[in-house]
């Protein structure tokens, strides 16, 4: 969906994108973007979460750097948009109105009573193609939703904005100055990292956490909406994917490895093993290699509850995935127990994983395909499907992928402590301490 959402702008006059996501997540969207062959892109990397008004005020800064006051068109990673062409000519609309200085909202024109969505109320008209907004208005009930459908003057609220990052600061400054001082003291202090832009984390970590609507379209008195009818869908949960994919004769939706029967109105996603669905209605069922999540679809936004219930019980599945992104490719943590653990590593063509000793735990790498190029102590080895090395605790090495191929191996670990912070780096071509 990141993918998508960054080609949907095809055809649109625009600077290189810049991507903001969490510093957790930076590898994965660092992976879809490479797979996009996109060139002079940022990634912004915000240490921890505080919602999007910082998020945003973030870019704007990062934005004034680099260009002369340009127009930010913020847009999330999680929509589908069926009519991209529509959508163009939205963008465009809008564009006109960002340059004389107004923020603008995009408002999908409603379809049905959605209880899900926020909405917009529309004020008097501002052009031919927008209004000045009334007000913001929350998710409402059933009733009062069928109202403001049949009105006509409410729109659903996108979460898609457009405006001068110097307005955008400028308002936030107005409405919200510790947001707005926080944020110019953190990436005042930026630090490149490869494709990734670090700020200040201490300062960060001080902002107040407040979503853009909140904190300045709400506030501000130069709002105006946009209407926006292109297929439009926040997928902001699985019932809303069930909603949009394929269904077969029975209403379901299957991906992955799924055998069913006597089963309808079902979605089914299956990262990992079979999964089998016998008599069950309207159910959503996730199988990861995290977790297993199995929820009735009008219930399944509400698994929110259990991921505040996961943290409260410091719960490692909130914090970890089996599957990890590096630089260099990827990690799946296999198995493990007390004093072993083993993972299957994936090595990028031409990657290098960084030289590096461990104090607490020896390795043994098997290769499974690929050719690896291996540093073992002062031993430099080449090798191919089948064949192995062992590495004793404390002793120097480095993996890599001279091949044309992906390069999978197998690593078991051993020892006392196998922790990810057990690393002592002495040389990494990406910039790690």
């Amino acid at each position: 969906m990141l993918q998508e959402t960054v080609l949907r702008l095809n055809g649109i006059e625009k600077y290189p994108p810049m991507f903001i996501c969490n510093e957790a997540h930076r590898f994965i969207a660092a992976e879809q973007i490479r797979q996009l062959g996109l060139k002079d892109t940022d990634i912004l990397l915000e240490p921890v979460g505080r919602n999007t008004a910082p998020a945003i005020a973030l870019a704007a800064f990062r934005a004034l750097k680099q260009y002369k006051d340009p127009v930010l068109l913020v847009l999330a990673a999680d929509h589908v948009i069926y009519d991209q062409k529509a959508f163009h000519h939205t963008v465009e609309k809008a564009i006109p109105l960002a340059q004389q200085n107004k923020l603008v909202t995009f408002g999908v024109v409603p379809t049905s009573a959605e209880t899900g969505y926020g909405y917009i109320f529309r004020g008097e008209a501002f052009s031919d193609d927008a209004f000045k907004v009334a007000k913001f208005v929350e998710k409402p009930d059933l009733d009062t939703a069928m109202q403001y459908l049949e009105s006509g003057e409410y729109y659903w609220n996108s979460g898609m904005f457009m405006f001068k990052a110097s307005i955008y600061l400028a308002e936030l400054k107005k409405h919200r100055h510790d947001i707005y001082e926080i944020c110019e003291k953190a990436i005042a202090d930026q630090t490149p990292d490869l494709d990734f832009i670090r700020i200040n984390k201490e300062v960060f970590e001080t902002c107040p956490e407040d979503s853009i609507d909140y904190a300045v379209m709400e506030k501000t008195l130069d709002a105006v909406v946009v209407p926006f009818d292109a297929g439009w869908n926040d997928v902001g949960g699985f019932t809303a994917l069930w909603q949009l994919s394929e269904q077969d004769k029975d209403g379901n939706v299957f991906k992955g490895d799924v055998v069913s029967t006597k089963t309808h109105n079902t979605l089914v996603v299956a990262d990992y093993k079979l999964v089998a669905a016998v008599g069950v209605d309207d159910l959503v069922i996730i199988s990861t290699k995290d977790a297993l999540l199995v929820a009735h679809k009008d219930k399944s936004q509400e698994v929110k509850a259990i991921v505040n219930h996961l943290k409260a019980g410091n719960r490692k599945e909130v914090m970890f995935h089996r599957e990890v992104y590096r630089p260099w490719g990827k990690y799946d943590s296999v198995d493990s127990a007390e004093c072993f653990q083993v993972k299957r590593i994936t090595v990028k063509p031409g990657a290098k994983l960084s030289v590096q000793m461990h104090r607490h735990r020896a390795e043994h790498w098997i290769v499974v395909s690929g050719t690896a190029k291996v540093t073992n102590g002062d031993k430099d080895i080449v090798l191919t499907e089948n064949q192995s090395t062992y590495i004793p605790v404390g002793v120097i090495h480095s993996l890599e992928n001279p091949g044309k191929m992906p390069l999978e191996l197998i690593e078991v670990q051993s020892g006392s402590y196998l922790g990810e912070d057990d690393i002592v780096r002495f040389e990494d071509r990406y910039g790690r301490s």
